[in-house]
């Protein structure tokens, strides 16, 4: 059941923010966002249209969320695991309906994705998808990295891949706080993720 003060529209507590009201890189950004050709998992419905309300929060925040995505030389498959460990551990249901079929597409396996979706041991996967959840595990689950988890993921990743694995976390934790806040609905038929 949707609350009451969700838009009809957005999805969210917030409206749209309207075009006319935006300028510069802001409504370059509404129209990626709103266009046939946007490269968002979820255009104005989600992160993007809440952000666009703080337009200096949203040109940064696409630079950077470009760069997490794109430039960090961080396997496809590794950064959705990196993004989808983040969610389970928010249960960020909107976040995990947009990032489980992305995964797919990368070449995660959905082994690994049932691991997380479903809280299982990591037995059986890869090493580097065994340390991205138990990293994204312990962050969010424990508060704590542990020494052996921590030389597990310096091992695969090394330095500078490590700061931008946790900072890909990082990020998506940021947007589940978002659409935490904003009450973000999930729109119909999208994957849903058991919490309890």
């Amino acid at each position: 059941m949707t609350a009451s003060d969700i838009d009809k529209e957005s999805g969210s507590r917030l409206p749209w923010p309207k075009r006319e009201d935006l300028e510069g890189e802001a409504l370059a950004i509404f129209d990626r966002y709103a266009g046939p050709d946007t490269d968002s998992l979820a255009g104005l419905w989600g992160p993007g249209g809440i952000k666009l309300h703080s337009p200096k929060l949203s040109q940064h925040g696409k630079k950077l969320t470009y760069y997490l995505r794109n430039e960090t030389g961080i396997e496809t498959s590794s950064r959705e695991l990196a993004i989808l460990i983040t969610a389970r551990q928010a249960d960020s249901q909107f976040e995990w309906a947009a990032h489980e079929p992305e995964g797919l597409r990368q070449g995660l396996s959905q082994e690994a994705i049932d691991v997380v979706k479903f809280r299982k041991p990591v037995d059986g996967l890869s090493e580097v998808d065994a340390v991205v959840i138990l990293l994204g595990r312990e962050i969010f689950g424990d508060h704590k990295v542990s020494s052996e988890t921590y030389a597990r993921a310096l091992a695969v990743f090394g330095r500078a891949k490590l700061v931008d694995l946790v900072s890909i976390m990082a990020n998506y934790a940021g947007t589940a706080a978002l659409l935490c806040a904003f009450d973000t609905q999930l729109k119909p038929g999208a994957i849903v993720l058991p919490v309890p």
